[in-house]
């Protein structure tokens, strides 16, 4: 059952995430078993050799994670992450697919797809939430 009601409910919560905010990432839309999100890239995002900052796909890593795992049980947090960097993105806008593989009784596990708007995938992740 859905913690939130709306999407709209679910950003007004999560417009609380300031850092995630302030770094462009958005709820796009809830699935069944998760959420899509997605992070416009302003130079802001980029590291000295041009590239997307790896902090930044982990933090759109880990809001993809909150918004799903937090409308399946509220709180959740992220208690182990564990990345692959894929390709590097060209492109100027990342999308972040995040599934549920296990929602269990005190823990939860949940793939995150990241792809950019060129078609490229560029990183995933398994992350290990935490039900408090």
């Amino acid at each position: 059952m859905a913690m939130f009601q709306t999407i709209e409910e679910a950003r007004a919560f999560f417009d609380g995430d300031r850092y995630a905010m302030e770094n462009g990432i958005r709820l796009e839309e809830y699935l069944p078993d998760g959420s899509v999100c997605t992070m416009e890239l302003t130079a802001h995002h980029h590291n000295a050799e041009g590239g997307v900052m790896g902090g930044a796909i982990l933090t759109l890593i880990d809001f993809a994670f909150a918004t799903a795992a937090c409308n399946v049980h509220r709180p959740t947090v992220a208690q182990q992450i564990s990345m692959n960097f894929l390709s590097a993105s060209r492109g100027h806008l990342l999308t972040a697919r995040a599934a549920c593989r296990k929602d269990g009784k005190t823990s939860c596990v949940y793939q995150v797809d990241i792809t950019d708007d060129l078609g490229r995938d560029i990183a995933q992740a398994v992350v290990t939430g935490f039900k408090l």
